[in-house]
């Protein structure tokens, strides 16, 4: 099968080509057509959006159209753009990607913002990241507390692979220590100030609300979390307050589905807030030992 088979066009030109691309996209109903026809047009020819924009009538090799005819089906297939090329931004920082790992969501950097101003005020704050995946919350939390000592944990083998490969690119290897464990298993009780994770927090029985390429793509387990979203929680939350110090926070992404569940299993924690995040669903969930 030809390029030409896969994304009819009038020309070989940048614009022609992008133009085509959007076009298939919208008719297998991606969501934002133009913008992921733009990001997978970026990744082929290793460009920004100011080239894309300033070269339309630039002429694409029959190489780079058959690597960009490639990227543009997958995409059309519901295969995430991020596992396509490899990447996404968190907190401002590049994360490399494979489809072992959860991809990094903006609504996750307001965990970030929740553990700064606290673990600002400690002079040398103790921090583990539990279900770490790509690494982005330990990394955003080791860039920005240069005086904290950050742990991170992670069941899956393929992802630690992954989150150390993040902590080398952001020459933060030396920074976070990493463990392969299941939750907290191992790590010493008492030892910590925050306890913070972004866990599986979707229930079995809401599968068909989620989308599809959240379901057919990414990993299962760093999604689903039994029948009611709280089977991994459960087992988290008495494993935090084992782990942390007196007086210390455990902090959760959360979401409105959970928010009661989750409060429920917080019997004997002080301080209990859940924040909202910009499009007021429940987000965070602070809790003080």
């Amino acid at each position: 099968m030809t390029p030409s088979h896969i994304l009819p066009a009038i020309s070989n030109s940048l614009g022609h080509i992008l133009a085509a691309a959007v076009e298939r996209l919208a008719a297998a109903h991606v969501g934002s057509p133009r913008m992921n026809a733009e990001v997978l047009l970026m990744f082929t020819l290793g460009c920004d959006r100011a080239y894309l924009y300033a070269h339309p009538e630039r002429e694409l090799t029959s190489a780079e159209i058959e690597r960009y005819n490639e990227a543009v089906a997958r995409r059309a297939m519901g295969v995430p753009s991020q596992y396509i090329t490899g990447h996404q931004e968190f907190w401002g920082m590049d994360f490399i990607l494979s489809p072992a790992v959860l991809i990094p969501r903006p609504e996750t950097e307001h965990v970030i913002e929740a553990v700064l101003p606290l673990a600002r005020t400690m002079p040398a704050p103790c921090i583990v990241d539990v279900g770490a995946g790509s690494g982005a919350i330990a990394l955003a939390l080791a860039m920005e507390l240069p005086q904290a000592e950050v742990h991170a944990t992670e069941i899956s083998a393929p992802a630690l692979e992954i989150a150390r490969a993040n902590a080398a690119r952001h020459q933060l290897e030396h920074r976070v220590h990493f463990h392969h464990a299941d939750l907290l298993d191992g790590l010493l009780k008492g030892s910590f100030d925050f306890v913070v994770s972004n866990p599986p927090y979707v229930g079995e029985s809401e599968e068909e609300q989620v989308w599809l390429e959240v379901r057919k793509f990414e990993p299962r387990s760093a999604v689903f979390a039994g029948h009611d979203g709280l089977d991994v929680i459960r087992r988290l939350v008495p494993q935090a307050h084992l782990a942390l110090k007196p007086g210390g926070w455990l902090m959760m992404e959360i979401s409105g589905t959970i928010a009661e569940g989750v409060q429920g299993l917080l019997a004997g924690w002080n301080d209990i807030e859940i924040s909202n995040d910009l499009q007021g669903i429940p987000r965070v969930l602070k809790a003080r030992r």
